[in-house]
Order: C-alpha cells, then structure tokens, then sequence
C-alpha cells in the first residue's frame, strides 16, 4: 500500500500538472475575435469628455524643452539631454539621481474631493489616472514595487485609492493608465535592453501587477501605454483585456495601445487636429499646455485660450469623437490655477452648450472649412514644432509655410545645401530648384514645382560672396511631428544652421530674415444632431443672419440659440436654411467662444 506521504507527492504533482495544462491551454486560447467584436459601452461614446492626469515624481522638477513632454524627465536623463542633466545638477546637486526624487514628491495639498469636484464642474464624464508612467514608480501600493511607490516613499499614501474614493463619489466614471513597459526594470530596460528580450518581465513582473492594480480598483477604464516596440502576442494584451471584460463587466472599455496584430480599443490620436473616424470611439488626447506632466519651462502662450479649447474639443465630438485633457499638478498636489481657469471656463460653455454635445452623434456635414494665412518675419529656417501648431490660428497638421527672402554668402566656393524635414520640403535659391525633399506636385505644371518629382535632401551650389540671391522655402506638413531645418556647409565650413545673418528679407539687405507665409485650413463651423435636433456650432459670430446649406427643417421647425430664451426667426431659400440673428444684442450672448444654434424638426 502506498504510503501517505508518497499519496501526497503524487497528488502535489497530478495538481501541479493540471495547474501547468490549465495555464499552457488558458495562453493558447485566442481572445482578439471574442474582445475586437465586443459592442462599446453606449457611456463611452455619450461622455465626449475626459480628465487625464499626468502626476508622479516627474513632477518634482517638472522641466523639460518647451515642447517637451515633462513625464520623459528620466528618459531625458538616461539620453544625457543637457538641458535637463545641467538643470538637475544645478537644481539638486552634482550626485543627485532620479530616485532621490522620491522623498521630494510629498503631495501635502492633494485632496482627492477637490479634483474630483474641479472635474465634474469642467463637465467631464470620467476620470483617467496615470497609475504608473514610464519610470516605474506606482501611485497604490504594489507589492511588485517595494520602495518605489507612493506609499512605501514619497507622500505615503494610496493616490489611486483615495481619487478612486473620490471620484465614485460623483457621477464620474473611474479610469487608470497603465505604462506596460519600464525604462529602467532590472527585468527589462525598455529603450535599451533588446526589444525581444521582454518576456521575462511580461511573464514575472507586468503581467502580476497589472493583475493586481485592476483587481484591486476596478476601474471603468483601461488605457495603456508604451507599447509601441512589442507585439499584443508578446504583452499577452488580449488575454489581459478578456480577463478585465470578465472582471469589470459591460461598462468597462479600453483604449487602442496594447501592441502590434492587435486592432482593439478607442482610438487615441494625440496632440494632432483630430480624425475624420465614426464608426469606432475615438478620443483626442492633449494637455492644456504641450506638456502632459506639468512642465515649468512652457510658456502662457503654450497654455491657449479657452475659446481655441472649446473650438478643438466641438470639432472633435463633430467628426465622431472625443477628447481627453489632462491635467499636470505640481508636486505637492495643487492643481495650476491657469489649468484649473481652463477646465472651468470649458465647464462653463458645456454647461449652457451640453445637449450638443453629449450623446450627440455626427451628422451628413461634420464641419466647414475656409483657408487662412498668416505672415511674419522669420530669422532662418531652424524650427521643430513637435505636435503643435507653428503659429496661432494654424491647424496642428496639413499645414503649409513658404518663405521668400534672399540669402548671402559669406565666402565664394561650393556651398552643400542640406535639409531635414518632417513631412516635406523643397529649396530654390536663384530660380534653381538645389533639394526637393518628399515634396509631391500638385495641380498642373504651371505651380512653381513643374513636373520635377525628385526627392532628395542634399543640394550643391555655386555662390558669390555679397551676392543676395533670392531663396525660397516650401514645406508642407502632413499629420503629427512638425519640423524642418536648413544647413550649409562648404570645404571650410562645417554642417551648420543657415545663420540669420545670412537671411534678408530684400535684396537691399535693410532688414535680416525671411517672410514665412503660413496657411492651413480653419473649421468655422460645426454640425451635431441628438435625436429630432440639429445642432450648429458657429466660432464666428454671424453678426446679420447664419446661412446654412442643409435641408429644409420643416415649416413648423424652431430654432433658437441654446442660452437665450426664445425662438428664432428664419427662413428657407434657394437651398438654405437662413437664420436671423441681428437682433441679439452682445449683452445677451450667453458666451463669447462659441455659439450653438438648435433645430428642431417638427
């Protein structure tokens, strides 16, 4: 007879086995049909608005470029990106280091209740915080990160936790983000360590502690992050998002980034004029200034107006989506007062505007465009607008610049012409086409391109010393990442930024520089329906009368603007729809940034 001892080892082994299996089928099951047909959550696509929240020790320095991203403080760091290694040494010390940021991040002002108020009053429906940013260090405390979370060190408290409290207290819907990767994991150096090389880290450390953080709080919400250099396969991302549908229910919902050969998720375009997409939840996801996590070095320009905010926030919800905004607090909690003025002022629009927007779904003409330019004097051509827009009233993306001046060498000899762009450019200088780099002709060959279709980004030419040869410039920008700079070099000459000194707006030479003429396309005005109810957003007010080429509304339609109290005159000619507004005085106007004017079909 087998002894007791020997049943148990051979019970401890058939379970193991089973327990092996169990694990090795529950991997092989494929999860991406199941989890990419899942219908969206109708909450989702009614909220149109969210709060992101970018805080961690990052937020300590808070310091980057002034199109940088604050949050990559320790990526900045591991690249030797001077101006942030000098600002740490010259800020915190010689032996400083990232960690040592840690006991700095005290969060002595965060009140949880307060966020929470501030963001029901900006008229947002859900809340998304960053659980965990790239450097690794947790805001709950993780028992995958022992010393390197907010409760172990730093302000020694659950800011998940208590915001998730917070938030659940209110009619806000709770969202965490997740970074999959770490820059500096002992398992996995993300950016440094070999890409393939990820999958101790997935099995041993991000697959347990993802577990355990969704487990724990349950949010609404999921968006990941960091993703981009491994496949869903490698993250295991549909076995992940299937357990957290199962766990979270129907109302849960996650966002696009979860890895290569997985196409799941709202989608989630990022500081760019937004997406033409409708038949998927998308959400355009920007911070009030450049940055997500607060950076002290952005300029009050960075930080908009209310009137662009609100204008970006309708186009998006008018081609289908929504945004995300977030938020950067310092370090100690508070949020910055011009960042808190923004979401209230955003909060004060919706409020009067709101049956426009939420629940609102596209209609047949999503927004009207008209071209717009702008002109002023540039130094030289050195410019790297990230994401952003080169100059207010230009869109982010598909904008153009052309500029014209004259150029002078300081020496005769063979001049190399050099030029880095993001997305296209092309150089003439005396008439002479010296580098056409990705720039694809349009229209005829009566436009200054011809039908010459080369792409390069070299040129050499000849130049006279004292000679103003005249110089034109044309770029063109597609979508995202913005930029573009001009180099010379000759046999005496290193590589170098064409100087300012070398650029004349005349061939007089009276005045350095060039003229940039800058054009995009501007959205005037936008359309939304809900229900029986037509809605026009105008960002121009029409001083006399709004003239609409949309059907006929019917004899016993109204209109009226939401705000004001009483019915509007109009009527219906040669295919539009005419309504009269001259006789609403300013006084009336209930705002100032954008006017929304309901149809009711009768």
């Amino acid at each position: 007879m087998m002894s007791i001892v020997k049943k148990l080892i051979v019970s401890f082994i058939i379970f193991g086995f089973l327990r092996m299996s169990f694990a090795q089928n529950s991997n092989d099951i494929d999860y991406s049909k199941e989890i990419t047909e899942r219908p969206y959550p109708k909450w989702f696509k009614d909220a149109k608005l969210g709060i992101f929240i970018h805080w961690g020790l990052y937020s300590v320095p808070s310091y980057g470029r002034k199109e940088s991203y604050g949050e990559w403080f320790l990526r900045g760091l591991q690249v030797n990106d001077s101006l942030r290694t000098n600002f740490m040494k010259n800020t915190y010390g010689q032996n400083f280091t990232y960690k040592d940021f840690a006991p700095l991040f005290k969060a002595e002002l965060f009140n949880p209740d307060e966020w929470a108020s501030l963001f029901e009053r900006a008229g947002a429906k859900y809340v998304m915080l960053v659980s965990k940013h790239h450097d690794g260090y947790a805001l709950w405390p993780s028992k995958y990160n022992r010393n390197w979370n907010s409760v172990d060190v730093g302000p020694k408290r659950d800011i998940v936790g208590e915001l998730t409290n917070a938030v659940r207290k209110t009619n806000l819907k709770m969202g965490l983000y997740y970074s999959l990767a770490e820059w500096n994991h002992p398992l996995h150096r993300w950016y440094t360590d070999p890409h393939d090389s990820i999958g101790n880290y997935v099995d041993n450390y991000m697959i347990p502690q993802f577990k355990e953080l969704i487990s724990t709080y349950k949010p609404t919400l999921i968006f990941a992050d960091g993703e981009w250099f491994n496949s869903a396969k490698q993250w295991h991302s549909a076995e992940l998002i299937h357990w957290y549908y199962n766990l979270v229910g129907d109302d849960a919902i996650v966002n696009n980034r979860w890895g290569s050969g997985l196409d799941v998720g709202f989608l989630t375009p990022e500081y760019s004029a937004g997406i033409k997409v409708t038949n998927r939840p998308w959400t355009e996801v920007r911070g009030l200034g450049r940055s997500f996590g607060l950076n002290r070095n952005e300029t009050l320009e960075a930080y908009g107006t209310s009137q662009e905010l609100i204008h970006r926030f309708v186009q998006a919800v008018a081609n289908g989506g929504g945004m995300i905004l977030n938020v950067g607090p310092k370090a100690d909690g508070q949020i910055p007062l011009i960042q808190q003025e923004r979401l209230i002022q955003l909060g004060n629009w919706l409020h009067i505007n709101g049956d426009a927007i939420y629940g609102s779904e596209t209609y047949s003409i999503k927004e009207l465009e008209k071209k717009v330019a702008f002109k002023r004097i540039d130094k030289n051509i050195n410019f790297n607008w990230v994401r952003n827009s080169p100059i207010k009233g230009i869109k982010e993306d598909h904008f153009s610049v052309e500029w014209n001046g004259f150029i002078v060498a300081p020496e005769s000899g063979n001049f190399t012409f050099n030029v880095e762009a993001d997305d296209e450019a092309v150089v003439y200088i005396d008439g002479k086409q010296i580098i056409n780099l990705n720039y694809s002709v349009k229209g005829t060959q009566s436009e200054v391109m011809g039908s010459n279709n080369s792409s390069a980004s070299q040129g050499k030419l000849k130049l006279k010393a004292g000679i103003a040869y005249p110089i034109k410039i044309q770029y063109r920008e597609k979508d995202l990442n913005a930029s573009i700079k001009l180099y010379w070099s000759t046999n005496t000459v290193d590589k170098q930024i064409i100087p300012e000194s070398s650029f004349f707006v005349d061939a007089t030479r009276t005045k350095q520089g060039l003229t940039g003429n800058y054009s995009s396309l501007k959205t005037y005005l936008c359309f939304t329906q809900n229900g029986n109810k037509l809605y026009a957003i105008s960002f121009d007010w029409p001083e006399e009368e709004l003239v609409l080429n949309i059907p006929n509304p019917g004899e016993n339609a109204t209109i009226k603007m939401l705000g004001l109290d009483k019915n509007l005159n109009w009527s219906y000619s040669n295919n539009s729809l005419i309504i009269d507004t001259k006789d609403i005085k300013y006084v009336d106007l209930p705002s100032h940034d954008a006017w929304t004017f309901e149809i009711v079909h009768q």
